[in-house]
């Protein structure tokens, strides 16, 4: 067969062309119903991805929803707690403030009681001071009238002993002293004595002395006794002083017995003997007021 023959006859033109759009019309199927096979893969795959999606998210709906129930339980569990502590703490405070309302209710109790006991004792007192207080203005009153009348009777006393002194002062006498100088009053006996220490012009001192007694120290002198004559109320004494001795011999009772202590006083000191017995004599000594200051 010539190839170039067959080839340009009609009917053996037209066969390669027909199966040519066959086949590519099989092959577009092909393509077609692969595109769809690939297509419901995808949507399969798809929907298995969903189905997992939506299988989590269940899931993880029910975990959320099962901790959120957890965590509403707890919280009830803690408002539940916290109200029966709320509860107790309120009961607790209420405890605590009836009984410190108690104590304080039994202390002001207690102090009104003291406080009325301390009126009551106070009203007892004061009324045992209205009962004294009238007592000692009795007894006051009662005493006054006694110092009064004893007053009285002190101002008698002292008139009548003022008028004794004046009267017993008057009765004495002054008379010139063995030295010639005129003594001061003279006192016989005790009451006269008194009287003159009354006045205050001299210093007195009275003296007991026995010829036993070798010296006696009488305010500023030394006096020793050296002879006593009862019968004649006459006696002899020696005198120290100035670290000098005087002989006062054959003196008479009642005779101021003058001598000069002349680091003393310018004025004679004088020795009066009231009363001579056996070796004894008893008298006072006259010292002026006035002394010397000692010369440096």
């Amino acid at each position: 067969m010539n190839p170039t023959t067959e080839s340009n006859s009609p009917e053996k033109r037209s066969v390669p062309w027909l199966g040519v759009v066959l086949a590519a019309g099989l092959v577009a199927v092909g393509g077609l119903a692969a595109l769809q096979h690939s297509n419901l893969v995808g949507l399969e795959l798809e929907l298995k991805q969903m189905s997992r999606e939506v299988a989590s998210l269940r899931e993880s709906a029910v975990q959320s929803d099962r901790q959120m129930l957890e965590t509403l339980e707890a919280l009830k569990g803690q408002v539940d707690t916290s109200a029966r502590k709320s509860e107790e703490s309120v009961a607790a405070a209420r405890s605590a403030l009836r009984r410190q309302t108690d104590q304080i209710t039994a202390r002001l109790a207690k102090r009104q009681d003291e406080q009325t006991q301390q009126a009551q004792q106070l009203a007892t007192e004061i009324n045992h001071i209205k009962t004294t207080s009238e007592q000692t203005k009795t007894a006051l009153s009662a005493k006054l009238t006694d110092v009064s009348t004893e007053v009285s009777t002190v101002r008698t006393d002292v008139a009548a002993a003022r008028s004794d002194l004046e009267r017993t002062i008057g009765e004495l006498r002054r008379t010139t002293g063995d030295l010639g100088v005129m003594s001061g009053l003279i006192a016989t006996n005790s009451r006269e004595l008194a009287a003159l220490k009354e006045l205050g012009q001299r210093d007195y001192y009275e003296f007991t002395l026995t010829k036993k007694q070798k010296q006696q120290r009488i305010g500023d002198i030394i006096l020793q006794v050296k002879k006593t004559d009862i019968s004649r109320n006459r006696f002899t004494v020696e005198v120290v002083a100035d670290d000098k001795r005087i002989e006062k011999k054959d003196k008479t009772v009642n005779e101021p017995v003058q001598f000069y202590v002349s680091s003393k006083s310018r004025v004679p000191y004088e020795l009066v003997i009231n009363e001579v017995r056996k070796d004894t004599v008893v008298g006072y000594l006259s010292m002026p007021k006035v002394k010397l200051t000692a010369q440096r």
